[in-house]
């Protein structure tokens, strides 16, 4: 796989090692499904897959080469079986996915399919976002993004995020926003999808980067925009020097999940990013939309992205991390109206990291609620954005029982 300069390393993808992401050595073996029940366990499957991948990446056997891999087939079980010690498999990996939350991904699935357009994107007027957040929810349920019903889908999107790319700066238009959304999705399909049928054969050469290319330069333009940031975040546009809460988490989740999947991202970035957060988060855990303290008002939704950054940014030993966790824990009967699909989707990966009992009462009504709203096409309609981002968000606030995509490993 080709690679810019923001790449650490050419050697196997490695970082984080009892991650997910490990599995992103392979294409095939990544995506198994835990649709049905197996007489070998999803662990026990990934663990073997990833011990061949390495093993086919690696030159012709030697005694020290050998060494090599037997040292790394224990580091994996090791973190494996300490994970789930720490965890438990059913935490972890799941366990089998509701029949209706199955019905109900795969009829949003294939509406969003049906409304795809040839250049893929989706007709909502906010850019490539809204793309990184329809293929997201085709890659979090499992699916093989390279021989699937939804392959061709899958591809379409990410050529369509490439191709909107800006080729110097990385931006991904047509705001921080979208662009924060557009890189996560990079950054999970990133070594899931074969490079060799990204691209059309005859296909004009412009913008023809790969995945890995693609990410790094998203990543610099993320690394770039906040460096001419006064507080350490990000707005709308990649030259704002304020930020807002809303927006610096979905850029920061994406910067995440691409250190996740081993580009090199500044450590400066995130612990600058995550002061930010601290810095707008109150004892009561409400976190403020922009500024200081002021003006700091209870939002669910705020409150939920700290919580979800806090966690996979790995500051649970924060006294913000408890607040906000305490506060979104203590309200789980509560119903947004305005941005109704955007609160199902952070509220549900937040409560997922941080209090995985909340996260299962909370799922079951999640379930109810989304499947009463469920159109006959498939679609989810209601606040802002078009239905095909309200339905992509509800199916991933529905996505954690699959756990397939690497930024949804607890």
């Amino acid at each position: 796989m080709q690679t810019g300069s923001l790449r650490g390393t050419d050697a196997p993808r490695t970082h984080g090692i009892n991650s997910r992401a490990v599995t992103i050595l392979s294409t095939n073996d990544t995506f198994c499904s835990n649709k049905e029940s197996s007489s070998q366990s999803p662990s026990h499957a990934k663990m073997s897959n990833q011990v061949q991948v390495f093993m086919r990446h690696m030159p012709p056997m030697t005694a020290a080469r050998s060494t090599v891999i037997a040292v790394f087939s224990l580091l994996l079980v090791s973190c494996w079986t300490s994970d789930l010690r720490a965890q438990g498999p059913a935490v972890r990996y799941g366990a089998k996915v509701p029949q209706d939350v199955r019905m109900m991904y795969e009829r949003g699935l294939n509406y969003l399919a049906k409304s795809q357009q040839e250049d893929g994107s989706w007709s909502s007027g906010y850019g490539q976002g809204i793309g990184g957040i329809c293929m997201l929810a085709f890659l979090a349920n499992g699916e093989d993004p390279n021989f699937g019903t939804h392959s061709v889908v899958i591809r379409r999107a990410l050529r369509g995020i490439i191709g909107s790319q800006n080729a110097k700066t990385g931006y991904i238009p047509s705001s921080m926003y979208c662009h924060g959304f557009g890189m996560l999705a990079l950054a999970e399909a990133y070594g899931t999808v074969d490079e060799s049928q990204l691209w059309p054969e005859g296909a004009k050469t412009t913008g023809k980067r790969s995945i890995g290319e693609a990410l790094e330069l998203a990543v610099r333009a993320a690394v770039t925009a906040q460096k001419k940031n006064q507080v350490g975040g990000w707005r709308y546009s990649p030259q704002d020097t304020s930020a807002d809460t809303s927006v610096s988490g979905a850029v920061l989740v994406g910067l995440l999940a691409a250190r996740n999947a081993g580009i090199e991202v500044p450590d400066q970035s995130i612990d600058r990013a995550l002061e930010y957060y601290r810095s707008v988060t109150s004892d009561d855990g409400s976190v403020a939309y922009s500024g200081g303290m002021g003006g700091m008002g209870q939002s669910m939704n705020r409150s939920s992205i700290a919580t979800l950054v806090y966690s996979i940014g790995k500051r649970k030993g924060w006294k913000e991390y408890d607040a906000t966790m305490t506060h979104i824990s203590g309200r789980l009967e509560h119903q947004e109206t305005s941005y109704p699909f955007y609160f199902r989707y952070y509220m549900s990966q937040a409560l997922f990291q941080s209090d995985f009992d909340a996260w299962t009462k909370w799922k079951r009504e999640n379930t109810r609620v989304l499947k009463e709203m469920q159109l006959d096409d498939g679609s989810f309609h209601g606040g802002q954005g078009g239905p095909q981002y309200s339905t992509a968000m509800a199916l991933l606030s529905l996505a954690l029982d699959y756990r397939f995509l690497p930024i949804y490993e607890r």
